[in-house]
């Protein structure tokens, strides 16, 4: 099939990658090059890294709203649209171009899961299982028809990032199968049951800090979901510290409040039950054990933690 590819992060790339080897990639749009990083040094996206690799086509347009772009798609003459975490609004003449309208490669088992950051809010909220959803888009957030679906476990020490690596690799599984299928017009449309979607809200620095009030579960949850971005956050002795790896311990005592220390880490009370802490970074340094980062700031029971 002629194909477009819309897509930015490596999410994105792992299912350019194995499209490429099936199918003529005509166009590929990605976001702009923006600065990033501690030096914030403009840089290509992973989509657009490997799409000049390959030699493709690449757009870059602020916005699809533009006629000029729409324009610019519609003369690519592709079947179908493949997008996977784009970031930018397809407006309904954009879906309207292609032959077979646009797919999205969807880090959920919709309806659950509509938005930015699903594989986030399912590790966050305890979910067993996620997975990938080929949808057929349309104008709403995540509403369209459900054209292929794939499960995938959440183990109890995935965090974003483990789970990311498995979601993007099964996506490029799936968008592959979901156009064998389009092609012999087997695909069946499901309409999503709106009343069964929770929206997955874009991450928010803001939501890194710890609420020692919360339960430990909750917060050890919400640790794994937020590794590696944006990474919980709390300060001790006037210190703040990154907290990457933590686990549940069954202790109570006031929220914040230090109970423990030995070799293994810091244990923090929670609302209920409480937090040992295994792994931290401080500022300007590297993720450590939570020993390491202790000989650089003493850390004692009876210290509180606090949020940042």
């Amino acid at each position: 099939m002629k194909v477009i590819f819309a897509g930015t992060p490596q999410f994105a790339a792992s299912a350019l990658d194995a499209l490429i080897g099936e199918h003529q990639i005509v166009g590929v749009l990605t976001q702009p090059d923006r600065a990033s990083g501690r030096g914030m040094q403009v840089s290509a996206s992973p989509v657009k890294q490997l799409a000049l690799q390959h030699g493709l086509k690449v757009l870059q347009p602020q916005t699809l709203k533009a006629l000029e772009a729409q324009q610019e798609i519609a003369a690519l003459g592709a079947d179908v649209m493949v997008v996977a975490a784009y970031g930018l609004i397809l407006p309904k003449a954009v879906l309207d171009i292609p032959r077979h309208g646009c797919l999205n490669i969807h880090a959920s088992l919709l309806p659950r899961w509509r938005g930015a950051a699903p594989i986030q809010r399912a590790i966050q909220a305890g979910d067993k299982e996620t997975g990938i959803t080929i949808m057929q888009m349309d104008e709403g957030l995540d509403t369209g028809d459900m054209l292929l679906k794939k499960s995938c476990p959440i183990g109890k020490e995935d965090n974003a990032q483990t789970l990311h690596d498995r979601l993007a690799a099964l996506g490029a599984d799936c968008i592959l199968e979901a156009l064998r299928l389009l092609a012999s017009n087997s695909l069946v449309p499901v309409r999503q049951d709106d009343e069964a979607a929770c929206y997955a809200a874009k991450l928010q620095k803001s939501e890194a800090a710890i609420d020692w009030g919360r339960d430990a579960v909750q917060l050890e949850r919400t640790v794994r979901a937020y590794n590696p971005y944006p990474v919980c956050q709390s300060s001790v002795n006037g210190v703040a510290l990154k907290i990457w790896q933590a686990e549940v311990c069954d202790l109570q005592g006031r929220p914040g409040e230090v109970l423990a220390v030995d070799k293994q880490g810091i244990v923090v009370a929670c609302g209920k039950d409480a937090l040992r802490l295994l792994v931290l970074q401080r500022p300007g340094g590297k993720a450590q054990s939570a020993k390491q980062v202790m000989q650089a700031v003493p850390v004692k029971v009876g210290d509180r933690f606090s949020a940042t």
